[in-house]
């Protein structure tokens, strides 16, 4: 073979060469992104390639540890087996209650997300609710039930949503001082519905009373068992406390019901989730007065003043049921309060 043909074969494998080179890298040079490249990132979650353009110089960019950050999924905060509701056990002359209705089925109060995996935030809340005048919220209880709101929690300080001149009656129970067999003699002369937040340690001590609250339909609310600081106990304590109140009116009353009240007030947003996850309400107040301290009760007319000044629509009052200021005035702050168009409407309810 003469010089000159092979020159020419080796001319010809080089252009065939040089095509082969332009079809494989044509994507690069022209900048054009892969029809694959969305998918084979997501595939190779950890490493990407790509190709850049520099001064009409292609240049291949090696692979390199990728910076896309795989998101953990947010954990299901309700507890899909169980949801707090009121429920009274049939009559049953049989039954080992001190109502004589049938026991209740322990509910289940797992909790999902026990460490708060989520990031709620735990900052201590202590519920404050301002004093209310001329017949209107204070703007601190105005803004805890918008947050409650904007938020989801299922939690109530004041009903915002009510057209009419709607009042909700509770009282907090953690002990008893003699006053609220003429309170519950009250609401029935009255006709008027109220809830009681009871303590177990009550709930053990009192149950005739229990009994009475639950047989003239008022709300026994959930109290805790041992009253402790929502703000700064794990979530699987919180969940522990409300069991703790709820298993014993199941068992022993054959009672139970949805709403909850938490302990001083305190709080944070991981337990308004926790409690709400569960399906209870949390029940604040919007109207309240210094009538727990039963050294320094001052008179009926005290207690009506502070009362009746504060009113407004959509009211949650707050009385303690060791007052005898309360159970003195009670009868005249529930005449008053009808007087000037309101009305009473128990917990359940609130819209």
């Amino acid at each position: 073979m003469t010089q000159k043909k092979l020159l020419s074969m080796l001319c010809i494998v080089l252009a065939a060469l040089a095509v082969a080179v332009f079809a494989a890298n044509k994507d690069l040079l022209f900048d054009a992104q892969p029809e694959t490249a969305v998918d084979e990132t997501a595939q190779n979650a950890n490493k990407v390639t790509k190709a850049t353009i520099n001064n009409g110089t292609t240049a291949l960019q090696t692979t390199v540890p990728s910076t896309l950050q795989t998101t953990a999924p947010k954990p299901t905060l309700t507890n899909p087996a169980f949801r707090a509701e009121s429920i009274t056990g049939a009559p049953n002359a049989s039954a080992d209650t001190f109502t004589g209705y049938a026991p209740l089925p322990l509910g289940d109060f797992s909790v999902n997300d026990p460490s708060n995996s989520a990031g709620l935030p735990t900052t201590a809340i202590n519920h404050s609710f301002g004093v209310a005048k001329n017949g209107q919220p204070h703007q601190i209880s105005v803004d805890s039930q918008k947050m409650f709101d904007t938020k989801g929690y299922n939690a109530v300080t004041y009903d915002n949503k009510s057209t009419e001149k709607v009042l909700y009656l509770t009282f907090d129970c953690g002990y008893e001082n003699g006053y609220t067999f003429d309170v519950l003699d009250t609401l029935k002369e009255k006709n008027v519905s109220a809830a009681f937040f009871c303590t177990l340690d009550h709930i053990k001590a009192e149950p005739e009373l229990i009994t009475r609250m639950i047989k003239e339909g008022h709300i026994v609310g959930n109290h805790s068992d041992n009253h402790a600081n929502f703000s700064k106990i794990s979530r699987e304590k919180m969940a522990e406390e409300i069991k703790g109140c709820d298993d014993y009116l199941r068992q022993k009353f054959g009672y139970t019901s949805p709403y909850f009240r938490f302990p001083e007030g305190a709080y944070n947003e991981s337990a308004l989730q926790l409690v709400g996850s569960l399906g209870y309400k949390s029940v604040f107040w919007s109207l309240a007065y210094s009538d727990w301290d039963t050294s320094n009760q001052k008179g009926k007319d005290y207690a009506f003043e502070k009362v009746t000044s504060r009113l407004h629509p959509g009211a949650i009052i707050l009385l303690h049921s060791v007052s005898s200021d309360n159970a003195q005035a009670l009868g005249d702050i529930i005449d008053y309060a009808l007087s000037q168009g309101y009305v009473f409407k128990p917990l359940t309810q609130l819209p």
